[in-house]
């Protein structure tokens, strides 16, 4: 627990209070953080997620065939729960739902999970199989069907506002992000890669230096970006922020525990999968958020709480499913 919490977690903390501090005292904005991410999004994390996957072979993926399985269910079954509670609960507007659903509904698997993973793990071709196949999911998956949500929110709201008037307005298709994310480097750079795995390509070893550069860049922008995002917003941790960290935290980890247990998942697997599911709101969220203008302030303030919390949360539950495989003689 002592080596997780000082390689793997307070690096992530001085890192991102060095981009709070940047924020606050002027040096970087939170346009910049946006340019950052951007950088992240398009660049680092294709290129992380495509080498370590490309390394595999095909019997790696056919053991992780559970894992997708399971990972994709329970992830958006958790999604459209956090939808389904700010919607209902909160009386929330769709639009406000959908951006709940995007912030407290993912991991932020892109930005944080090389950075958490690979102190705790190692730099195995596993971690990187285990962080492709939730990326895909979340940014294949996850941020469609939010944007689709949302969209549709959108749509039903010019249409009560348009309903006294007299005037049509013309649906827009909900489902047009599903090919405009499937079309971003975060997503087809994973799945190309596991093309070229199911065809028997070997990769050649001297390509790596060419990613390698890049890659190094991945988390500690991505980390020192959610810095600066956070210092451009006001923090105000309410009713609806601490819930987001508990859907986040507690909720998600435990039904990925539970069903790895109940369908006996490889124990590495299933340690790494409930780790990633731990992991603080996705940063996506807040970007989509600041692009519509909507639920800005308290998404940022459950992000910000997730992420202090995460810092105690992440040994715990690596020390609570290690003893649930025990008990379970998983192990």
């Amino acid at each position: 627990m002592v080596h997780i919490i000082l390689y793997s977690i307070v690096p992530i903390l001085v890192i991102m209070l060095l981009g709070y501090y940047s924020g606050k005292t002027g040096a970087f904005s939170g346009d910049n953080a946006r340019v950052l991410n951007k950088v992240v999004l398009n660049y680092a994390l294709p290129a992380a997620l495509f080498l370590s996957i490309v390394k595999a072979n095909r019997e790696m993926l056919a053991v992780d065939l559970k894992l997708t399985l399971i990972s994709c269910v329970v992830l958006i079954g958790c999604f459209m729960l956090v939808y389904l509670v700010y919607r209902y609960m909160y009386r929330d507007t769709m639009q406000e739902s959908a951006i709940s659903a995007l912030i407290s509904g993912s991991p932020t698997i892109g930005f944080l999970g090389f950075a958490v993973l690979q102190p705790i793990f190692s730099d195995s071709a596993s971690v990187g199989l285990v962080i492709a196949i939730v990326a895909i999911e979340v940014n294949a998956i996850g941020i469609p069907l939010g944007l689709a949500l949302f969209n549709t929110g959108e749509a039903r709201a010019r249409e009560k506002a348009a309903a006294g008037t007299g005037l049509t307005v013309k649906k827009p298709n909900p489902w047009a992000p599903v090919g405009k994310a499937l079309m971003e480097p975060v997503a087809w750079a994973p799945i190309l890669a596991v093309i070229l795995v199911l065809c028997g390509l070997k990769w050649p070893s001297y390509l790596d230096p060419s990613f390698q550069l890049i890659i190094g860049a991945n988390s500690s922008i991505a980390v020192f970006a959610a810095g600066i995002t956070l210092s451009s917003v006001r923090i105000n941790i309410n009713g609806q922020a601490v819930m987001g960290s508990v859907l986040k935290l507690i909720v998600m980890p435990l039904l990925i525990l539970i069903a790895g247990i109940i369908f006996r998942m490889d124990p590495l697997n299933l340690k790494m999968l409930v780790v990633c599911a731990a992991l603080p709101p996705a940063f996506s969220g807040i970007i989509i958020a600041s692009q519509k203008n909507c639920y800005v302030a308290t998404g940022t303030s459950s992000l910000a709480l997730s992420t202090i919390l995460f810092m105690g949360f992440c040994p715990l539950w690596i020390w609570i499913t290690d003893e649930s495989l025990r008990w379970f003689h998983l192990v």
